[in-house]
């Protein structure tokens, strides 16, 4: 094993994530570069919420770097874990360690609906671009609680990001649609891998998609295929369907470091192979850019300075 392949595999330890070996750019890159729209950072230096119901292990910005070079990654955004709670410190903290690295990050954050405009700004000069709302957790949330949320942040051009179940989307279809916010949806919906063509939160997607302000992350190949590793050929299935439904609204994120693997012990998925997987996904060469570069581009605003407010800042939404 070369000095090399010694210090990824022990970083992928540290971080309970499958080390990529000697993984370069690979056939599933852009030429361009890649964005990984969905990685989170647990460090040690914070502590997780009270109550917290996942535990993951530490995975650090130094943890992530072996990987992030070996795949090209130049582009980040760091996704507030539930274990941290409404502590958005870890996530912050990760975009200045990536800024200071010279790679572009973006966050998104976790907020209550009663937050300061005073606090909402110093989330977007620290790189806030959009809320998370996990749905999956014990807590429910409502279509009120979320469209509350969505008001308070409109007029700085973020977004809502939403982690739920195939049936919860499909549920809540009627609320999302009605959102004065653009909406991304983590995990191609959680849509199970083999029956994702007769969920009926296919035909919710296929609505909010056409609407024009939905946008879905092609990630968590693991959550529902580890067994389909590491073609991921029904996720790739699914994944072309939805890329003829709005391929300027599809984005792509390794979901490093896995943390709802890590926590159930499992086998790792291997980064490098998710990567790989988009050549299959979008073999042409510019559709790939777009999903990997462009599109990133757009939704998280990395061609502004990190710190630019939306044009429409000056008149912010109460809830």
């Amino acid at each position: 094993m070369s000095e090399r392949e010694m210090t990824m595999a022990a970083s992928s330890l540290q971080a309970g994530c499958l080390a990529p070996g000697e993984a370069t750019a690979g056939s599933g890159a852009s030429a361009s570069g890649v964005c990984d729209c969905h990685i989170h950072i647990n460090d040690p230096a914070y502590a997780y919420a009270p109550g917290a119901d996942l535990h993951p292990p530490p995975a650090t910005v130094a943890a992530y770097r072996p990987l992030r070079q070996a795949l090209g990654i130049t582009r980040v955004v760091v996704v507030q874990p539930s274990s941290y709670g409404l502590d958005n410190r870890c996530t912050l903290d990760a975009v200045q360690r990536f800024e200071a690295e010279g790679v572009a990050a973006r966050a998104v954050v976790v907020i209550d609906a009663d937050i300061a405009e005073a606090d909402l700004v110093a989330l977007h000069q620290a790189g806030a671009r959009g809320v998370r709302f996990n749905l999956l957790r014990p807590t429910p949330v409502s279509g009120d609680a979320l469209a509350r949320v969505a008001r308070r942040i409109a007029a700085w051009g973020w977004h809502l990001q939403l982690h739920a179940g195939a049936d919860t989307i499909a549920a809540m279809a009627p609320a999302l649609l009605d959102l004065p916010v653009p909406l991304v949806i983590d995990h191609m919906a959680r849509l199970p891998a083999r029956q994702w063509d007769a969920h009926p939160a296919m035909a919710a997607l296929a609505r909010l998609l056409a609407r024009g302000r939905t946008w879905v992350k092609l990630s968590g190949l693991e959550l529902d295929g580890a067994a389909d590793a590491p073609a991921y050929s029904p996720q790739a299935a699914l994944a072309r369907r939805l890329l003829d439904m709005a391929a300027d609204r599809m984005v792509w994120g390794t979901n490093w470091p896995h943390p709802a693997t890590a926590c159930r012990g499992e086998p790792m998925p291997d980064d490098a192979a998710l990567l790989d997987w988009m050549a299959t996904v979008a073999p042409d060469d510019a559709l790939r850019r777009r999903v990997l570069w462009d599109n990133p581009g757009q939704l998280y605003g990395f061609e502004q300075h990190i710190a630019e407010p939306a044009a429409t800042a000056a008149t912010p939404i109460s809830s």
